[in-house]
C-alpha cells in the first residue's frame, strides 16, 4: 500500500454516517375500505417521514470541506450581477445584509464547470490553456464549448439513465434508451417533447421504440408462468399504470404522490405536505386512468418469455378502480374517467389519452418549476426546494404560506424566473444550464472570508460543494493517472465509466464503485454524503493504487520519462490531478522526497494527491 510520506500537509477526509429509514411492512386489511389504515398504524408505517434528519446540511458539509482547501487568491472579477439569477441572489443578500464568499479563481472554476457539465477534470493543457487565457469573455466561452462535447452528452444521458432507472428491466432497450437520450441531449431537443415521448409511447418491442422502455422498466411483475404466449397477466397492469402515474409526478413535475397512491391525504399528509394531505386516492385514479387503455405485454418467441422485452400498445378497456393490487393496499372504487389531478382537466374527444397526459402535464408551470429546481440542485448543491422531488404546492406563494408552516423555496421569485425563461427557451436544457453557470453566484467560491453563519445557507451566500459521484471519481482518477478504464460496451471498448448505460465491471471495480455510491437504479439518484468506508477505499483499492505505478501506460512513468531531473514533474502532477499549481511548500516538501528516491517518490505523490479531499470533492 502507498504511503503519504508526508509529502502533502493537511490530507483531510470528511467522513459522515448515512443512516437509511427501515420501511414497515403494509398490513392487508380483513375488508377494503377507502382508508386502509388506521390513524395510529400510518404513523408507525411512515414514522421515518417525521422524524428529524440526521444527514448534514450540504452547508455544514462545505464548511467542513473548505477548512481543509488550499488558500487561493480571490478572483479579480467585478462582484456585480451578471444576468436575472445574480439579480434576485445578490438583492436578497443586499437586503438582508449578508456577506458573500469572493469568486471562484481561475484554477477553481475551471475545476468546478468541467466537472459540473462533463462530469471529468480538466487535462493539464486545458488549466494551462484557459489561466493564461486573457479573454474576458472566457468563462462564457468554455461553458459554451464544454455544453457541445461529447463528454457533455455522456455525462448528463448517465444522468438521465438514473433518473429513469434504467436497468434490465429493459432488456436490450436499455442502450437503445440510452443512445436516444444522447441524441436528445446532442440536439438540444426540447425537453417537453422528450416527456411527451415518453409517456405517450408505443411499440411492438421497446426493443425497438427508445421512449417505450421507461415503461417497460416500470412493469409490475404478475403472474409467474403464463396460461398462453398472450398472457396479459404476465404484467400486472394496474399496478404498473400506478407506478407510471408516481414516476412521472415524481420525474417531471417533483411531487411525490407515493402516499395518494394507497390512501388520501386528508388525516395522513398533514405533517408532511399540505398540498398532498388535501388530495384523495380517487383522483391518483383518475390520473392512472389516462394510462387505463394501456397494455403492456411480455414478448414472446418460440414458448419463451424475452428477456425485458414488452409489447405496449393501447388495448386495455380501461382503468379498474376496484381492480386486485400486488403491492398496494385494495383498490376501493370510484371514476375511472380521466382526470389530471393537478387541475381537474379532462382529455380532449377523439384524443388519445396518454398523448393528452403528456400536452397537461409538460404545459403546467410546475414541470417547468420541477425541471429548473432539478437542474438548480444538480448543479448548485442544493435545490431551491429541497428535496427537489417533494415539491409541497401549498408552500410557494410567499403571501399565502398555511399557518405553522414555513415558505418552501428560498427564492420563489428566482424559481419562477428561470422556469419562465426555461419555457420561453423551448424547454432548452443548455440554455438553462447556461443561464445557472454563467451566473456569479453559480461562479462564487466554496471558501468564505470570516465566520460561516448556518443563517446563510439559504442564500447560496457561497457555492456549496457535493461529493464526485461513484463514475465521476472513477474518471477523475482515469484522467488523473492517464490509465484508462476498460468497459466492454456492446462490441466497443469504452475507457470513461459515462461513457456506458450502466454499471459494468465486477471484482474490485464493483465494490469500489458501489462504496462510493453507484445507482442501483431501484431508487431516485441522490447526491451522496460519505462514508466512513470510502477513505479507507481509496487508500488501498487497486482502482488506484495500480493506476498510480511507474508501470508502461501510466501517466507517473511518461512524467518520469519527460521530466528526467526536471522540477516541473511536481508541477505537472498537481495540475493533472488537482487542476491547481502546488503551494510553495507543497512543492518544496515534493521536490526533496523526489530528491531521495524519484520513482517511488512520483508514485506516492500521485496517491496521496488523489487522497486529499479537493480530489475527491467538487468545489
Amino acid at each position: 500500500m502507498f504511503r503519504n510520506n508526508a509529502i502533502l500537509p493537511g490530507a483531510l477526509f470528511v467522513c459522515l454516517n448515512l443512516s437509511a429509514a427501515d420501511k414497515a411492512p403494509q398490513t392487508k386489511p380483513a375488508a377494503p375500505r377507502e382508508e386502509n389504515l388506521s390513524s395510529d398504524r400510518f404513523a408507525a408505517a411512515h414514522a421515518p417521514l417525521f422524524a428529524p434528519k440526521s444527514k448534514p446540511s450540504v452547508a455544514s458539509l462545505t464548511d467542513r470541506v473548505a477548512q481543509s482547501l488550499p488558500k487561493g487568491n480571490a478572483s479579480s472579477l467585478p462582484m456585480a450581477p451578471r444576468n436575472f439569477v445574480d439579480q434576485h441572489i445578490f438583492g436578497q443578500m443586499q437586503r438582508d445584509k449578508i456577506p458573500s464568499a469572493p469568486l471562484s479563481n481561475d484554477y477553481e472554476f475551471l475545476r468546478r464547470i468541467t466537472l459540473d457539465l462533463t462530469g471529468r477534470i480538466p487535462s493539464t493543457a486545458a488549466v494551462r490553456e484557459f489561466v493564461n487565457d486573457s479573454d474576458a469573455a472566457k468563462r462564457d466561452k468554455l461553458i459554451d464549448k464544454l455544453l457541445e462535447s461529447d463528454a457533455f452528452v455522456e455525462k448528463w444521458a448517465y444522468f438521465f439513465m438514473d433518473v429513469f432507472r434504467a436497468s434490465g428491466k429493459m432488456g436490450r432497450g436499455q442502450n437503445l434508451f440510452h443512445y436516444w437520450m444522447k441524441e436528445n441531449l446532442r440536439v438540444d431537443r426540447p425537453y417537453n417533447e422528450v416527456a411527451q415521448d415518453i409517456i405517450a409511447a408505443s411499440a411492438k418491442s421497446n426493443h425497438v421504440v427508445a421512449a417505450s422502455s421507461v415503461i417497460a422498466r416500470e412493469h409490475v411483475q404478475g403472474k409467474p408462468q403464463p396460461d398462453d404466449g398472450q398472457d396479459l397477466a404476465m404484467v400486472h397492469q394496474l399496478d404498473t399504470h400506478d407506478e407510471l402515474n408516481v414516476l412521472y409526478a415524481r420525474t417531471f413535475l417533483g411531487i411525490n404522490t407515493s402516499c395518494i397512491s394507497c390512501h388520501d391525504g386528508k388525516g395522513h399528509l398533514e405533517k408532511v405536505n399540505v398540498w398532498l394531505s388535501s388530495k384523495k386516492r380517487s383522483e391518483f385514479y383518475q390520473t392512472s386512468a389516462f394510462l387505463g387503455n394501456s397494455r403492456y405485454l411480455m414478448y414472446w418467441e418460440q414458448g419463451k418469455p424475452q428477456s425485458g422485452e414488452f409489447l405496449i400498445d393501447d388495448g386495455n378497456p380501461g382503468y379498474n378502480t376496484k381492480g386486485a393490487s400486488m403491492i398496494r393496499v385494495p383498490r376501493f372504487g370510484g371514476p375511472n374517467t380521466p382526470a389530471f389531478f393537478m387541475t381537474g382537466e379532462k382529455p380532449r374527444p377523439g384524443v388519445e389519452p396518454r398523448v393528452e397526459l403528456g400536452r397537461m402535464l409538460t404545459s403546467h408551470p410546475q414541470f417547468a418549476r420541477a425541471t429548473a429546481n432539478m437542474f438548480w440542485w444538480r448543479l448548485m448543491g442544493t435545490g431551491i426546494v429541497e428535496p427537489y422531488d417533494e415539491f409541497d404546492l401549498a408552500r410557494q406563494d410567499p403571501a399565502n404560506v398555511p399557518a405553522g408552516w414555513e415558505l418552501q423555496p428560498t427564492h420563489p421569485e428566482l424559481l419562477d424566473a428561470l422556469a419562465g425563461d426555461f419555457r420561453k427557451n423551448n424547454h432548452s436544457l443548455k440554455h438553462l444550464m447556461k443561464t445557472i453557470c454563467r451566473s456569479n453566484t453559480y461562479q462564487l467560491s466554496a471558501r468564505f472570508d470570516g465566520a460561516w453563519k448556518d443563517s446563510y445557507s439559504r442564500y447560496f451566500a457561497r457555492k456549496f460543494v457535493r461529493m464526485l459521484g461513484a463514475e465521476e471519481l472513477h474518471d477523475a482518477i482515469t484522467v488523473a493517472t492517464g490509465k484508462p478504464g476498460n468497459f466492454k460496451f456492446g462490441d466497443t471498448q469504452v475507457n470513461m465509466a459515462m461513457q456506458l448505460s450502466g454499471p459494468s465491471g465486477g471484482g474490485d471495480l464493483k465494490y469500489f464503485m458501489q462504496t462510493f455510491g453507484q445507482s442501483n437504479r431501484n431508487n431516485p439518484p441522490k447526491i451522496l454524503s460519505g462514508s466512513a468506508l470510502q477513505p479507507l477505499l481509496l487508500m488501498q483499492s487497486p482502482v488506484v493504487n495500480d493506476r498510480v505505478l511507474a508501470a508502461k501506460d501510466n501517466r507517473v512513468q511518461r512524467l518520469l520519462d519527460t521530466y528526467k531531473e526536471d522540477p516541473r514533474l511536481v508541477e505537472e502532477m498537481f495540475l493533472g490531478t488537482l487542476s491547481r499549481l502546488p503551494s510553495r511548500q507543497e512543492s518544496e516538501i515534493a521536490q526533496a522526497a523526489l530528491a531521495a528516491g524519484r520513482v517511488e517518490a512520483a508514485q506516492n505523490l500521485q496517491w496521496a494527491l488523489i487522497n486529499l479531499t479537493e480530489f475527491f470533492f467538487n468545489y
